[in-house]
């Protein structure tokens, strides 16, 4: 399988780590590095993990967005946005999710409809252009 093939058959996780997100003065209960160590190994090989400066949705620290797979993408999922993962079990349900396939390709954990919020249009042509 081509590198780009590959990378396309994943889902991408993008972590907010900027001026509020991934911060202890914003969530100080929150061990922010171990939670970004913590989906690199559990997601490794089965979906791309990016870190960013900021989504622009401060207010909802900590921000991570799932981006579906190619197939994913084609099955009809769409980004989904998810503020406020501050725990683990928050984390642990997103891992579980993506690596059953993600947006598009399997539901998420009921619980993250909690998580799940829809940024401004700007914002998110800004991370999906990227």
């Amino acid at each position: 399988m081509s590198r780009r093939t590959e990378t396309e058959s994943r889902c991408t996780v993008t972590v907010c780590r900027g001026c509020c997100c991934g911060t202890t003065a914003k969530v100080p209960r929150l061990d922010h590095e171990a939670q970004l160590v913590d989906l690199r190994t559990s997601l490794a090989g089965i979906a791309m993990i990016r870190r960013t400066d900021c989504l622009d949705a401060c207010e909802r620290a900590n921000v991570i967005v799932v981006q579906p797979s190619a197939e994913g993408r084609r099955a009809g999922g769409r980004p989904v946005w998810l503020g406020q993962v501050n725990d683990r079990d928050a984390a642990a349900d997103i891992t579980a999710w993506v690596a059953a396939g993600g947006p598009g390709l399997a539901e998420p954990p009921d619980i993250l409809d909690l998580y799940a919020f829809q940024p401004s249009r700007r914002v998110r042509a800004e991370l999906e252009g990227n």
